[in-house]
């Protein structure tokens, strides 16, 4: 089985975006657990730094197809929803900040993070959308109502459903129910059995069939061994049963996730196997629009 992983940081020791060899040998760490096509996500950073990271990226393209491009998980986020990225590197999606970012990653930007609550957010949506970026709404604090605007300018994903954003609950469904209710929006999924519930990831596929995107947000311990690493500059620690965790907290850092395990856990939840499969190949695509 080949896989496409729309969201992983890296793998085998290794962080994309940090050298050529890195980058090449944390794709194959994943290749080595089924994963063919990849689009490698960066997390927040300034500007100078995304472009070199960037630049990085496109030279391991030129060598390996299979890497499809660059997914920016920030710095458009809520601070309040940051997770494992260092808040002085998240910013407002300014059109200046959102042209330099285009430019930085010279046509290899494929998707975008987007928190729709800040200033400016959804004129950013439309113009990302109108560079034909797909734009993920995530580490959010938006309300459904929100969400619904971002998905109304061009926002067709939802970043690793269930975190770092509002949960469902009785008098407000936030991002996620929206995502739910809207049958032009994919919902990615970390299905590592430690990001989200068995029994939640169950009833994400019968809730949105055919519209479940599993992702590995695998960090640089995937495919590799527990120990201290470094995501984004700060600190990671990684346990022997596989969490990842910012130094010092209870804060999930990534995954250790590969994709082959991915589509067991989902099995392991009831998913048919047929429709865990599709959500780690057909329906990435379709988000793309292969």
């Amino acid at each position: 089985m080949t896989y496409l992983d729309l969201h992983g940081h890296g793998g085998g020791g290794h962080a994309y975006g940090a050298s050529v060899s890195g980058t090449l040998d944390a794709f194959a760490a994943h290749r080595a657990h089924g994963t063919s096509r990849a689009v490698l996500s960066l997390v927040s950073a300034p500007v100078d730094v995304i472009a070199a990271q960037a630049a990085v990226v496109c030279e391991a393209m030129a060598v390996e197809p299979g890497l499809l491009g660059i997914h920016l998980e920030g710095p458009f986020l809520a601070p309040v929803r940051k997770g494992a990225h260092d808040p002085a590197a998240l910013a407002a999606p300014t059109p200046d900040l959102v042209r330099a970012l285009l430019e930085a990653c010279d046509g290899t930007l494929r998707q975008v993070t987007m928190a729709p609550e800040l200033p400016g957010a959804l004129d950013a949506i439309a113009l990302l959308a109108d560079h034909g970026v797909v734009v993920a709404v995530g580490h959010t604090e938006c309300t459904a109502d929100q969400a619904r605007a971002a998905f109304d300018r061009g926002a067709t994903l939802i970043t690793h459903g269930f975190n770092a954003m509002r949960g469902i609950v009785g008098r407000e469904p936030g991002p996620l129910g929206a995502a739910l209710d809207d049958p032009r929006v994919f919902i990615e999924v970390i299905a590592d059995g430690i990001h989200v519930h068995p029994a939640n990831l169950a009833m994400l596929f019968r809730a949105a069939p055919g519209r479940v995107v599993l992702v590995t947000d695998a960090m640089a311990a995937a495919a590799s061994s527990p120990g201290r690493y470094v995501l984004g500059g700060l600190d990671v620690d990684v346990t022997a049963d596989g969490r990842a965790v910012l130094a010092g907290t209870d804060t999930l850092a990534g995954s250790t996730l590969t994709m082959d395990r991915a589509v067991e856990v989902c099995v392991e939840a009831g998913v048919p196997r047929e429709d865990a499969v599709a959500a780690a190949t057909t329906v990435p695509e379709r988000v793309l629009g292969l």
